[in-house]
């Protein structure tokens, strides 16, 4: 490659995009390679990536089924529920339970293990932002903030389908990142061969990250730049930061509304300096 060349290629990587501009969730999910990895960070109890550590899901889980009484048939509807670990939970207490994620691989996971335990989960590999829930459900979940990787657009939408989704007097739970997360976000720029342990291709590879901070818009983006021998591809994740404040204002334009203010999706009490918190909503 030309010096000319080279130096484009690391330009283009380096280029800071728009706000949520450019979306690949679809991609990074759905890819046999990075799907696989993203399992075994799901999998991994002690980790908090791609899923929190087991005694925290084993704690919020439990506090859901109590405040919430899952048992004798409730319904249920996980939103990105990946290999099932709140849904069969969920499902052991006695709900009736919908779990909804775009990864065939964690969801393969997922149905595996529900018919171990016996569990009648229904599970769909679906895009949840074009998903139409099958009737209506008295607790809807989406965990692990993801709600902070959708575009504005894409979180409207998801409301719109949340309080579709939601029995009258039923209950959303879903977590969100604060300020505080964002203010200890730092803008970097790393070159580095096999990223992260071989996450991105079975073959070997260089691994451009650029971050980025969009203090205005409370938005950050880790772009990936994956360089292997068969192709270059990009992939943005980007993060919507909230205040309390900021995400009962877009509820409200939603005709929902906040229940309770909490510090995550164990139930704990909300912290100011937290670095995330979570919230109960109803239909307002």
């Amino acid at each position: 490659m030309k010096a000319a060349d080279l130096c484009a290629e690391l330009e283009q990587a380096l280029s800071r995009p728009a706000p949520f501009s450019v979306y690949t969730a679809d991609a990074l999910w759905t890819d046999p390679h990075t799907s696989e990895q993203m399992l075994r960070y799901h999998l991994d109890p002690d980790v908090d990536l791609s899923s929190r550590r087991t005694s925290f899901i084993d704690e919020s889980a439990g506090w859901m089924v109590e405040r919430f009484g899952l048992g004798d048939g409730r319904r249920v509807i996980d939103f990105g529920c990946g290999p099932g670990l709140y849904a069969s939970r969920f499902a052991a207490a006695g709900a009736r339970v919908t779990g909804v994620d775009f990864s065939p691989t964690s969801l393969r996971y997922a149905r595996k293990q529900a018919d171990e335990a016996g569990h009648d989960i229904a599970y769909q590999q679906a895009n949840y932002l074009e998903f139409e829930p099958p009737g209506t459900f008295d607790l809807v979940t989406m965990i692990m903030c993801d709600f902070c990787a959708m575009s504005p657009d894409q979180r409207g939408q998801m409301l719109d389908t949340f309080r579709h989704a939601l029995a009258p007097d039923g209950r959303i739970v879903f977590d969100v990142y604060s300020l505080e997360a964002l203010k200890q976000k730092e803008e970097v720029a790393i070159v580095e061969e096999n990223m992260l342990d071989g996450f991105w291709s079975p073959l070997p590879y260089f691994g451009i990250l650029a971050r980025f901070k969009y203090k205005e818009e409370r938005v950050s983006l880790d772009k990936y730049t994956i360089v292997d021998e068969q192709a270059k591809r990009e992939v943005f994740n980007w993060l919507q930061y909230f205040t309390p404040e900021s995400l009962e204002q877009m509820l409200r334009g939603h005709g929902l509304a906040v229940e309770a203010l909490l510090g995550n999706v164990a139930g704990h009490q909300f912290d100011p300096a937290g670095t995330e918190f979570a919230i109960v909503a109803v239909k307002d």
